[in-house]
């Protein structure tokens, strides 16, 4: 690893997503947006539903990330999760089909579970499609 620098790794069930040196990493946990530089103390967080950023010389690269953990120590950074993808790697019209689909579900939910469901999906699809605009 590279000085000044955090090694940084997403990884789902099914494959190493990302893995670099980078400068930072802004993501969002469930209680809140938080930014790791180099030297940072030890940290953990559980992720929400968004957006992760990362600095690697001096490029914005940002990825959506569906829940996980999150976990810093010793400038090593790893996000666990079931999902993660590349802004770059996101097919922007089936994420904005998805997106319009679960808007139809939220607004035809008859019960709080469907609500539930049609919510988390729509979460899903805004986290696919602000990672592919932000590219």
């Amino acid at each position: 690893m590279a000085e000044n620098k955090i090694h940084f790794k997403i990884i789902t069930p099914e494959k190493i997503v990302y893995e670099d040196d980078v400068e930072s990493i802004i993501a969002k946990g469930v209680k809140g947006s938080f930014g790791i530089l180099p030297g940072h103390i030890p940290f953990m967080s559980t992720l929400d539903i968004d957006t992760a950023k990362v600095l690697k010389n001096g490029k914005e690269i940002y990825f959506s990330v569906i829940g996980g953990a999150f976990q810093f120590k010793n400038n090593e950074a790893i996000i666990l999760t079931e999902v993660a993808e590349c802004g770059d790697d996101i097919d922007t019209v089936r994420a904005q089909l998805a997106k319009e689909r679960a808007e139809a579900s939220l607004n035809s939910a008859g019960n709080q579970r469907d609500v539930k469901i049609a919510n988390a999906a729509l979460a899903r699809a805004m986290a696919r499609l602000k990672a592919a605009a932000k590219q």
